[in-house]
This record gives structure tokens, C-alpha cells and sequence, in this order.
């Protein structure tokens, strides 16, 4: 007898059931498989952010001393020259003729030096070229420019690269020599002064100048060192503006003045002030030399020395013959 049940209809919607009992298995699985997360958060070592403090505090430091280091190497002309744009007087303010000089022309074809030439009363006198000190300009060494004029000299006075109506934003040791040389050279070689008739006068700082200058023309027949300064590395190092830099170490501005001044066999006038004894560089000049001490750089007494220097080392001339 055929079977009267009937096949259940299948629902299309439904599943299999292998798939109904695979399908959360996998899932399972799958849940399983992703990584747990940790609740609590990693904390940093407190030490680590203290060091990496320090690092950036000590670089900081490092850095701001090594900024003022190299502004105190740029400025440290300024420690020893204080040059001045102010020309307040010339020889006409003493009424005495003189012609104004620019000379020392460079590549651009411009002279780069501004001076004054203040002529004796007899022409064959010796000249004086003069190198003032590092102070002011040649307005404030017109003084000095004077007594020389007055001791019978021909005065050459000019004012260095930075200083007075001259070119150059700001004087160093370097230009100041090459200007001393450029000074010379204009003397010998557009005056056609020989160097036998040329005293370097030098004051101040203007020594050491006059001294290295002197070393490099040996025919350069005297020279005058008038309150002779130089050698300036101790000083610039107790400076209160050098305390945070190695000053000895970055200072180049050193006018030397006792070392070629020692082995130097020019003939030297040497001259210091207040009655004191002279300073190592003057007590340990080579000879010849004659070493004045003097009150003040106003005495009259400094005049018939000069002479008496000239005549006994430039001219040869006795002074009991001069007119």
C-alpha cells in the first residue's frame, strides 16, 4: 500500500542544517583569534622624561654660549678701539696752514684714508708720519700733531679705516696696519719722501702701529713711542664683558708691542707719563733708544727733546747750528 504521509515542505528560507550548526562555531573562532585588549593605559619611566629634559636645557645652554661667544668674537674690537666720526677741529682752528689729503685709493678707484699735511717752515725738514692712539679721531690727536710741528717736523696725521671722515665701518688691528703701510707708501712713493727722512711717531695703541711698521722698513731712520700701549690679552680677558667667554682664546685685537719692540734696532724716543717707572716694554726696548719721563704730555719739555732726538739720529745736524 503506498505511504500516505506526505514529504514535509522545505522551508527556502531555512538553512541547512549543517550550515545552522557551522555558522557559530566559526564565529566562535573567529572571537577567539582577535587579540585582547588591556584595560590599563603603559605609563612612562618619570626618569626618562627628566633626562630628556636635561638634554634639551643643556643644548639650550650650549647653544646661547656658543651665540654669545661669536658675538663677542664679532665685537671684540670694540673692547680696545673706540673710534670716534667727530671732527670737530683741524690745524686752521691753530692757524696754522696744512692741506687736506685723501689717499689710499682701492680697487673701486676711491681713497679709502682722509688725513692732514701740516709742512714745516724749512721743506727738507724730516716728516713726522703719526699714527694716533685708538681713541677718538685726528681731531683729538691735533695736539700731539702740533708739538711736532712745533719740535720743526713736517706732520703727516690721518685718520685710520673707521675713524673720522675716512671709509670702513669699524677699525680692527689688521686694516689699521695695512693703513699705517698705506700712510708710508704715500709718504715714499706719491711724496718721494726717502724712509731715512721719515720719524713714525706712534701714541697709545699707535705704537705698536709705529713698532711692527718700523720692523718691516728697517731703512725708516727713528721712531717716537709716545705713552706706548700694546699687548692687550690680559686686559680684554679681565674685562667684566669677556667673564662668560674663553677671552684668550678668542681675542686676536692684541697690538703686540713688547716682542717686536725687543729686537727692534730703529732708534726709539720712548716717552711715559706721571713720573712712574717704565713698563717692561720700554725698559726691555733694544737700543738705541732714549726713554723721558715726563708729567704730562703738555709739558714744554718734550720739545727740545725731540729736537735733540732728531737732530742727533735723522738730521745728524748739532742743535747749536740750527737757526
Amino acid at each position: 500500500m503506498p505511504n500516505s504521509r506526505k514529504p514535509t515542505p522545505r522551508n527556502p528560507r531555512t538553512p541547512p542544517s549543517s550550515q545552522r550548526h557551522t555558522t557559530p562555531q566559526s564565529t566562535t573562532r573567529e572571537r577567539s583569534s582577535a587579540p585582547e585588549l588591556s584595560g590599563a593605559p603603559e605609563l612612562v619611566d618619570p626618569r626618562w622624561i627628566l633626562k630628556a629634559l636635561a638634554i634639551v636645557f643643556a643644548t639650550a645652554l650650549l647653544l646661547s654660549w656658543g651665540t654669545l661667544c661669536l658675538l663677542w668674537y664679532q665685537g671684540q674690537w670694540q673692547l680696545v678701539l673706540h673710534p670716534s666720526r667727530t671732527v670737530v677741529k683741524s690745524p686752521a682752528s691753530a692757524g696754522i696752514k696744512f692741506t687736506e689729503l685723501h689717499f689710499a685709493v682701492d680697487a673701486t678707484g676711491q681713497p679709502q684714508l682722509d688725513g692732514w699735511y701740516i709742512p714745516a717752515d724749512v721743506s727738507s725738514a724730516p716728516t713726522a708720519l703719526m699714527l694716533h692712539s685708538g681713541d677718538g679721531s685726528d681731531s683729538d690727536a691735533l695736539p700731539g700733531a702740533l708739538l711736532l710741528h712745533n719740535a720743526r717736523l713736517n706732520v703727516l696725521l690721518f685718520d685710520y679705516r673707521g675713524y673720522g671722515k675716512s671709509t670702513g665701518l669699524h677699525p680692527k688691528q689688521a686694516s689699521m696696519q695695512q693703513d699705517a703701510e698705506s700712510a708710508f707708501t704715500y709718504l715714499t712713493a706719491t711724496q718721494h719722501i726717502p724712509p731715512q727722512s721719515i720719524i713714525i711717531y706712534g701714541h697709545g695703541i699707535g705704537a705698536s702701529l709705529a713698532v711692527n711698521l718700523a720692523a718691516q722698513h728697517r731703512d725708516i731712520s727713528a721712531i717716537i713711542l709716545d705713552a706706548p700701549d700694546g699687548d692687550l690679552t690680559d686686559r680684554v680677558a679681565r674685562d667684566p664683558h669677556s667673564s662668560l667667554v674663553p677671552a684668550r682664546l678668542l681675542f686676536h685685537e692684541q697690538f703686540p708691542l713688547a716682542a717686536p719692540l725687543h729686537t727692534l734696532t730703529t732708534p726709539k724716543l720712548l716717552i711715559s707719563y706721571d713720573n712712574r717707572q717704565p713698563p717692561p716694554p720700554l725698559a726691555t726696548a733694544a737700543d738705541p733708544k732714549i726713554t723721558v719721563e715726563l708729567s704730562s704730555s703738555e709739558d714744554p719739555a718734550l720739545i727740545p727733546v725731540i729736537e735733540r732726538f732728531v737732530d742727533q739720529y735723522v738730521t745728524g745736524t748739532p742743535q747749536a747750528t740750527r737757526p
